[in-house]
């Protein structure tokens, strides 16, 4: 809520299966990181119940910190008005685009690594180890499978990955562009009421 200033979207069972999900990723090797931050809603709120600085650990927390890229939406996407979504929400200020805003919200906590840039142009210029959980939520299929390519052989085993609209009404192009990289991966998905997705390796 501190991280939203305030604003309270009304995440409690994404947040209660982000948490589950980040705790399975303290047993095996690795950083954790989030694409598609926004204010830190959900991984503000890893941190705090993890009490992240005893963690010996980076939290990478990749974003534009400028919207989304409206650019990297597909004609199925434009079709389905996720795009439109999208621009409606900027223009309403649901995004974030005050970087040194996040990074405020952040600063209390040691080993979090602010990475502001696109994905996936911007992965190829951090020199990530392993990883042990991720989280992805960036509304958009095209980054969203990109981040899933990328992080998969960074993943340990038993790593966790999280996507925020796996399975949620209306991100059926996310879905089906996250479910042509796992049968090429060999991953198995499983889809959640609260509408995320689920990969343990």
């Amino acid at each position: 809520m501190q991280a939203s200033y305030g604003v309270d979207p009304n995440f409690e069972w994404r947040v209660h299966v982000a948490l589950w999900a980040a705790r399975r990723g303290l047993s095996v090797d690795g950083d954790f990181v989030e694409c598609g931050v926004n204010a830190g809603f959900m991984s503000a709120a890893i941190m705090e119940n993890l009490q992240w600085n005893k963690q010996k650990r980076r939290f990478y927390l990749v974003d534009t910190f400028n919207g989304p890229v409206c650019a990297q939406y597909s004609r199925e996407e434009i079709k389905g008005r996720r795009l439109f979504y999208a621009e409606q929400a900027m223009r309403s200020g649901a995004y974030v685009t005050d970087v040194e805003r996040v990074r405020s919200t952040f600063a209390e906590w040691r080993t979090a690594v602010i990475v502001q840039g696109t994905v996936p142009e911007v992965l190829e210029t951090v020199e990530f180890g392993a990883v042990a959980y991720l989280h992805i939520d960036m509304n958009c299929a095209f980054p969203e499978q990109k981040a899933l390519e990328f992080f998969w052989d960074r993943l340990s085993p038993g790593g966790v990955i999280l996507m925020d609209d796996y399975a949620y009404f209306g991100h059926e192009c996310q879905r089906e562009a996250i479910d042509d990289a796992a049968r090429v991966l060999g991953a198995d998905v499983l889809s959640l009421p609260t509408g995320q997705g689920l990969i343990i390796k």
